[in-house]
């Protein structure tokens, strides 16, 4: 699956942050945007989020910018709802 992911890099820790109106998920990043570091962060906590490997989770557009577009490979088709669930879950 793909997943749409703003992210706030430099944070306190790195955690979802909320789910977004159009879909896209904000995700909180405690590492800098340097080097990659951000988006390794962001691909670990996604792959074990989603149980999968981290070699499973990469980064396939926006390597550069806030915005990206993140692809899970997994063996769970209904991981989307599961996101959310958890999301709604924690919101109250």
């Amino acid at each position: 699956m793909t997943v749409r992911v703003k992210v706030i890099p430099r944070s306190a820790r790195t955690e979802f942050a909320e789910l977004m109106g159009d879909g896209t998920l904000k995700v909180r990043v405690a590492a800098p945007p340097e080097r990659g570091k951000a988006n390794e962060e962001l691909c670990a906590f996604l792959a074990a989020h989603y149980r999968v490997s981290r070699s499973s989770v990469a980064v396939v557009s926006g390597q550069a910018a806030s915005l990206k577009l993140v692809r899970v490979d997994q063996g769970n088709p209904g991981g989307d709802s599961h996101l959310m669930n958890r999301r709604r879950s924690t919101d109250g």
